[in-house]
Formats: structure tokens, C-alpha cells, sequence
């Protein structure tokens, strides 16, 4: 050999139990010496390489069968055969344990090792496919074909490849940290394309069954492509290798250089005067000196300032301490406003602010009274409940202003998430606390008066349960350790006085309501409407259209018009924008230097208004058989219902329509068997019912209905379709029946009535167990109507019915 040179691809030399080296300058098998190699040879099976042609091995032997081998063929003119073994764990291979395809080899060189071991060099001739092993004892031996690869020539596109195979393996040299630099110089020397494809494909850092691949390809091209692809997938590997040591280097370098300039900074700030973060911890400690902070809170703020001490004011979780601590500081702990309790100038802001609500105004001040007399109490959780627009949340301010405390509002209309209550935990992005400690500190007391408004609102689906978290807050006996996600600290809320405002009870979870003080808001009459009308509205709308010095006069009569004929509300809303639509006319007629005249008119009235959107002729005027005159209580208020029943030829079928519920269709059955039961006091003939068809309807089919309260009126409305008498004018009913004709009491008694007067009824049938309700109501509101208390049906029969 002429000189030697070793190649490595990819892999240390510890990482290899073999190195290969590749002889320069010889050329392939001749014939003559083709002809010396017999057909049947030792052969020695080698772990995790492939011998290819034209490449030498070292090797150490250590096997007694690998031994024996190499004995033996140093005495047959020193051919062996060499095949890889498919497991390099096992020690002993078998025939079936090794491949079929091998290297002839001829034994160049023998050296005996100090350790007793025998290191030999082996150069590869050619391919060979072993046809049987003729034994595996004492060593292997086997009878063998020979395979010669014959390369084209003049084939320019395998010359390509062969080009390409060495421009790869160049620029993996170049690339490769571990490769010495004379690499490329030899792949640049190597002029012989069986010598380029063999020394690569022996020194690629590729796996064992990829090189046996490569080994049993007989076609010389396609052993080629495959080199290649296995060429491409090493460059793109060692240049990923690359790309992330390079990367990683330079964050590292980032990194110290950056911290090299922030110990610079940090010695320029300690010369100037201290850090900013000091200055701000400093801040922080004062501002606790002078915060009634709980021995709880005073030892997390303890902790928090040495967590914030030992960080720099660069990272991330500095922000989320900082945040933390000033929220903590930020809240009125023990800080309480001084109650007023002057119990008369409480009952005067309160008569002022409000008219009306004398049972809401009797409970602030039997609370003020303990307090007065006690000195401390838990705070009551109390509910306004009632129809929109009747001044519940607008109360809960007057209630504050009364016993000088701080007024908090809470909006709980369309609230999901109970974290918007409770806070989420600081280790989220933007965390903040819930929106109850957030209003404490904004009312900088820990006693305000909390509205939560429309707490019949409040959502719940998958999101979340926020009238769950509400259970601890309204609950007396828990709210002094109110716990809050965000700052990790139990709050005390027993002195906050909470004030719900809902519309309708039965939207509110049952656990909660059970927690409530609930006190029920009725709707205004028309007597406090024009009240309310001449001492909050018309005052006030005046001066929003700058008609404060303007002499503008609404007299009680023109007040009960608008109310009666252009509003149908249990508040004031509707009136209160209707006054602004009269002042906007007048102020537009200020503007314009037109004359006004002081007091306004009926006819100034339709003039802006337009003629009245309402009147009361259809439920007072007289009505043909089968229409009833019923009442009905909804969220808003009170209203008109009017059931209307017909009968027709037919085979004894009801018809219920209307949009009516399934309380109020089982009434209507009741009604109609009460009626088939008791045919011969009416003078019915009971044929009649299985001759006819009998239809009852509700008007405002768009509406839905439900409830029980229609059961007489239905009774009434059947009674007269089927005797022929008309119900009198001017009368209205309200009452749940049952099958032995009893009257049974319903609720909403003041909306109701109120309904009736506001719609010009005159006499009203209630169940005599209402006659409790009718009494608790200011008799001047009902002046003009007549009741009538029944036990049974008959005696409604008896009052509605006309004679013949």
C-alpha cells in the first residue's frame, strides 16, 4: 500500500469497534488472482460493521471460533470470508444469526497484542452470497458464489450521482467538528468510483441494516441512489446538530452578557442612591405601618416582601408580588364609617328620597334602633323584590345617605363566572381580585351598603355557578372569613350591610333565597304616581332641559291622565320619559321665543303625546256571553286578562288557546267538570255538554300565561256561555278553584287591584282568606271599589251573573 489514511463519519473513535482504512492507489481484483480465491472459505462473523471492498479493518480477535478461522485460512493462502451479525449483542452467533451477503478478505497483516488478544489487518476484494455453511464447528465454513459489480461507463447521469455523492461527503467533512481537515483532500484524490462508493459507504455513521443494504445491492446505480439518500439525511442532521449548538451558544453568551450589564447597572444604581425596587419595597413597609392589617394578612405581607426582596425587578413573578401587596395594602382593613343614629333624620332622607315604601323604611330604622341600643350586630341580608322601575336599587342609596355610610353597587345581571366574584388565582395572567373586594376598595370602608343588583339574573351553565359563591357572602354566619382566590386571605364581611334586588323570586336558587330577608315592593297607585310625578320627575326633568327658572305647572288631574292613558307600568319609567318628552317641547318652545303657558293643559298633553295610547272603555262596557273579566299579576306589575269561552255543535270537545300553561289548562278543566257537576242548579241542560263543542280563549295569544288565579273567571266565563247570562259590567275576579267549588286565595292581591282601578273596575270577587292583603293597603289608593269576599263558587255565580 502506498499510504493509508482514517475516515470517520459522525462517530468517535471510542463510539466504533472498528476503523476503517481505505488503501489509495490499488486497483480492483485482477483475474489471475480471482482465480486463487477457492469456493469455499472460513468465515468470521463481526459485530456492528460491514466490511465493503476495497476497505482494510483492524481487528481485534477475541472469539476461540474467530481465532481458529483466521488460523485456518493463514495456512489456505490467507482468504476469509467476513459477514456482519444481525444481533452485535450476541456473543455466539449461529448460522441463521448472520447475514448471507459478505466480503471476501484477505489477511494483510497479523499482530499479536500485550493482552494476549490477536489484532489483524483484513482488506475486502469482493461481495459473496453464501450458498450453505458446510460447518459452524470448530468455526464457521461455508461454500460460496462470488459477485462482481460491473460500473457503467459512459453513463453521464451515474457520473452525476458519483459527483453528487462527493460533493455531499465534502461538505459533511467541512461541516463535521470531529472530522481532520486532509478529509476532504482524500475524497477530492479518489478518482475510482468503486473506491468513492465503497471508503463512504464503509465510514458513514448510518445503521447496521442500512450498510447491509447497501452491501447486497447488486446494481451498482441503485447502491449509488441509496448512498445518496443516506448522505442527504446525515447533512441535514449534522447541520441541525449545528444550527442548535450555534443557537445555544449564543443564548448562552446573551445570557452573560446580560447579566454582566445588569451587574454593571446594578453598581451605577447602588452609587446613585439604591435601586428603584428598593425604593418601592421601602414604600411598601410604610404604607403597612399605617394598614390595620389581621395577623393573618400582616404575616403573608411579611413573607411577600422577602419573596420580593430576593427578586429582581426584571422577572416576570416580581409584577405578580408587587400586585399582590398592593391590593393588600389598598384594602380598608378595620377601617368603619361611623353610623348615624339619628333615627328621625334617617326616617326624613328617607321620606325625601322615596314616597312610600313605609315597610322597607320600617325595617332600615328597627335596625338603626339596635344598633343604637346594642351598639354592634351583624348586618341583616335583606331583598327588595318587586316590579321594575318602583326605585329598589335607587333606594339602597337613600339607605346609605340615611345612616351615613358608603354606598357600593354590584351589577349581577348576566354574571357566569364565580371567579368574578370570588378572583382568580394570581398565578393566571391578569389576575385580579373578585368584584366584591375590588368595590371595597373603592368604598375605602369595610362597612358600606352593598346593592347587588338583579340577583335573579345571575347565570348559570357550564361556565360556572356564581349564585353558589353568593351562599358564603349572604350568609351571616360565614361571611366574617370571606375567602377571596386572588389574595389568599379571608376577609371579614359581617359588617356590610347587603341589600339584593330581584324581580321575580322564583328565578333566585332556592339555598340562596332561604338566606334572604326577602321584602316584597308593590307597584305605585295612581295617587303615588302623581306624587311621585310632582316632588322627583317633573323637578328633575326641569332642570336636566334647563327649565329650572321656567314657571312649568303639571296640576293632579293633567298627572292622571298621562298616567292613565299613555302608561301601563307598575313604576315610574315610562312617566318619567314621557315628562321628558313634554319638557323637551317646552324647552324647544323656550328656544324658540315662542309663548308658553305655565300650566299644562289636556290639550298640550296630546298635542306632544299624540292621542292616548290607552283607555278603559273595553273593560268596563258590556259584553256578550262568555267573556269574563279576570286579574293577573305579572313581573312588571299588575294587568287585564280577559277569558273569553264560546260553544259550538260538536261531540263535547275543549279546545284551550291563548298560549296558556299547564296550571292554567288544568284549571279550565276544573272548571268546565265543577260546571257539568252542578248543570241542574244553572238550569243547564246536561245534554248540552255532549252536544257541544266548548272553546276557551285568551287574547294576546303571543303572550304566555300560567297560574291558577284564573280559575274563577274561567268558571264565570263558562257559566255564562252556556246559560246565555252576561256577566256584569264593571267587575273583575281573581280566585283558584277546586272540583267541590271552593275558592282558594292567590297572591300579587296589590298589583292586582291596583290593575283593576288603573283600568276603571268598580267591584272586584277575591276569596275571603284575601281580605288581609286588601287591608294592608292604604285605603285612599282604593277608593271607589267595591270588594266582594266569597267562600264557594256559587256565590261568584251569583255575583257576576245577570238575571235573565
Amino acid at each position: 500500500m502506498k499510504s493509508n489514511i482514517e475516515f470517520l463519519m459522525g462517530e468517535s473513535e471510542e463510539e466504533m469497534e472498528f476503523m476503517p482504512i481505505v488503501p489509495l492507489g490499488e486497483g480492483e481484483i485482477d483475474e489471475e488472482e480471482k482465480a486463487t480465491i477457492p469456493n469455499e472459505i472460513p468465515v468470521i462473523a463481526l459485530r456492528n460493521t460491514v466490511l465493503f471492498p476495497n476497505v482494510v479493518l483492524p481487528i481485534t480477535v477475541a472469539r476461540e471460533k474467530s481465532v481458529k478461522a483466521i488460523k485456518e485460512a493463514e495456512e489456505q493462502g490467507k482468504w476469509i470470508g467476513v459477514v456482519a451479525q444481525k444481533d452485535g449483542e450476541k456473543e455466539d452467533p449461529d448460522s441463521k444469526e448472520v447475514y448471507k451477503v459478505g466480503t471476501v478478505a484477505k489477511i494483510v497483516k497479523q499482530i499479536k497484542m500485550p493482552d494476549g488478544n490477536t489484532t489483524i489487518f483484513i482488506m475486502g476484494y469482493m461481495r459473496f452470497r453464501v450458498k450453505e455453511f458446510t460447518q459452524s464447528e470448530p468455526y464457521f465454513k461455508a461454500r460460496v458464489e462470488y459477485i462482481n459489480d460491473e460500473f457503467p461507463k459512459g453513463d453521464a447521469e451515474f457520473d452525476a450521482l458519483m459527483s453528487s455523492i462527493k460533493d455531499l461527503s465534502e461538505q459533511i467533512a467541512q461541516a463535521s467538528p470531529n472530522m481532520p481537515n486532509e478529509t476532504s483532500i482524500v475524497l477530492k484524490n479518489i478518482e475510482h468510483q468503486s473506491f468513492l462508493i465503497h471508503f463512504i459507504s464503509s465510514n458513514i455513521s448510518a445503521k447496521l441494516n442500512e450498510k447491509q443494504l447497501l452491501l447486497e445491492e447488486d446494481d451498482v446505480k441503485s447502491r449509488a441512489e441509496k448512498l445518496l439518500k443516506i448522505l442527504q439525511s446525515e447533512l441535514q442532521l449534522l447541520e441541525l446538530k449545528n444550527e442548535i449548538t450555534n443557537k445555544t451558544r449564543a443564548d448562552i453568551d446573551k445570557q452573560q452578557r446580560e447579566y454582566f450589564l445588569q451587574q454593571q447597572l446594578k453598581s451605577i444604581k447602588e452609587e446613585l442612591g439604591g435601586e428603584p425596587n428598593d425604593r418601592e419595597i421601602r414604600d411598601l413597609q410604610k404604607r403597612a405601618e399605617t394598614v390595620k392589617l389581621t395577623e393573618e394578612a400582616r404575616e403573608l405581607f411579611k413573607r411577600n416582601i422577602e419573596k420580593l426582596e430576593r427578586m429582581h425587578p426584571s422577572t416576570p413573578d416580581y409584577s405578580v408580588v408587587y400586585n399582590h401587596l398592593d391590593w393588600m395594602l389598598d384594602l380598608p382593613w378595620g377601617v368603619y364609617t361611623e353610623d348615624s343614629y339619628d333615627l328621625k333624620k334617617a326616617q326624613n332622607v328617607l321620606d325625601h328620597d322615596h314616597y312610600g315604601m313605609d315597610k322597607i323604611k320600617d325595617r332600615i330604622l328597627e335596625y338603626l334602633a339596635v344598633l343604637k341600643l346594642k351598639g354592634d350586630m351583624k348586618s341583616p341580608i335583606l331583598c327588595f323584590v318587586g316590579p321594575p322601575g318602583i326605585g329598589k336599587t335607587s333606594l339602597g342609596k337613600s339607605i346609605a345617605n340615611s345612616i351615613n355610610r358608603k354606598y357600593v353597587r354590584l351589577s349581577l345581571g348576566g354574571l357566569h363566572d364565580e371567579s368574578e366574584l370570588r378572583g382568580h388565582r394570581k398565578t393566571y395572567i391578569g389576575a385580579m381580585p373578585g368584584r366584591i373586594i375590588q368595590s371595597l376598595r373603592k368604598a375605602k370602608s369595610s362597612n358600606p351598603v352593598f346593592i347587588l343588583d338583579e340577583i335573579d339574573k345571575v347565570g348559570k351553565d357550564f361556565r360556572g355557578d356564581p349564585s353558589s359563591a353568593l351562599l358564603e357572602v349572604l350568609d351571616p354566619e360565614q361571611n366574617n372569613s370571606f375567602y377571596d382566590n386572588y389574595m389568599e386571605l379571608e376577609y371579614d364581611l359581617s359588617k356590610v350591610l347587603f341589600i339584593a334586588t330581584a324581580n321575580s323570586l322564583s328565578e333566585i336558587q332556592p339555598a340562596l333565597r332561604d338566606r334572604l330577608e326577602i321584602i316584597h315592593l308593590t307597584g305605585y297607585s295612581l295617587e303615588e304616581k302623581v306624587e311621585i310625578g310632582k316632588r322627583h320627575l317633573i323637578p328633575k326633568q326641569k332642570e336636566m332641559h334647563g327649565l329650572k327658572k321656567n314657571k312649568i305647572k303639571f296640576s293632579n288631574k293633567v298627572l292622571g291622565k298621562i298616567i292613565q292613558e299613555y302608561t301601563r307600568e307598575s313604576g315610574v319609567r315610562e312617566l318619567d320619559r314621557i315628562i321628558a318628552s313634554i319638557m323637551r317641547s317646552i324647552a324647544k318652545k323656550v328656544a324658540l321665543e315662542e309663548p308658553v303657558e305655565p300650566s299644562i293643559s289636556d290639550e298640550f298633553v296630546e298635542e306632544v303625546l299624540g292621542k292616548p295610547k290607552f283607555n278603559n272603555d273595553i273593560y268596563t262596557k258590556g259584553h256578550p256571553p262568555g267573556v269574563a273579566v279576570g286579574l293577573a299579576w305579572t313581573s312588571v306589575g299588575g294587568d287585564i286578562l280577559f277569558i273569553e269561552a264560546a260553544t259550538s255543535k260538536g261531540k263535547g270537545n275543549l279546545a284551550l288557546t291563548g298560549n296558556l300553561g299547564n296550571v292554567m289548562k288544568e284549571s279550565a278543566s276544573t272548571a268546565l267538570t265543577y260546571l257539568k257537576s252542578h248543570c241542574e242548579d244553572y238550569n243547564i241542560d246536561p245534554e248540552t255538554f255532549e252536544k257541544s263543542n266548548i272553546h276557551i280563549h285568551v287574547p294576546e295569544g303571543a303572550v304566555p300565561k300560567d297560574g291558577p288565579s284564573a280559575g274563577i273567571t274561567m268558571l264565570s266565563a263558562l257559566a255564562s256561555a252556556f246559560t246565555g247570562r252576561k256577566l256584569r259590567s264593571y267587575i273583575a275576579m281573581t280566585g283558584e278553584i277546586t272540583l267541590r267549588g271552593q275558592v282558594l286565595p292567590v297572591g300579587g292581591i296589590k298589583e292586582k287591584i291596583l290593575a283593576a282601578k288603573r283600568a276603571g273596575i268598580k267591584e272586584i270577587i277575591l276569596c275571603q282568606q284575601n281580605q288581609k292583603d286588601v287591608e294592608e293597603i292604604n285605603q285612599a289608593y282604593i277608593k271607589g271599589l267595591k270588594f266582594h269576599y266569597v267562600h264557594e263558587m256559587s256565590e261568584v255565580l251569583d255575583l257576576a251573573l245577570m238575571k235573565r
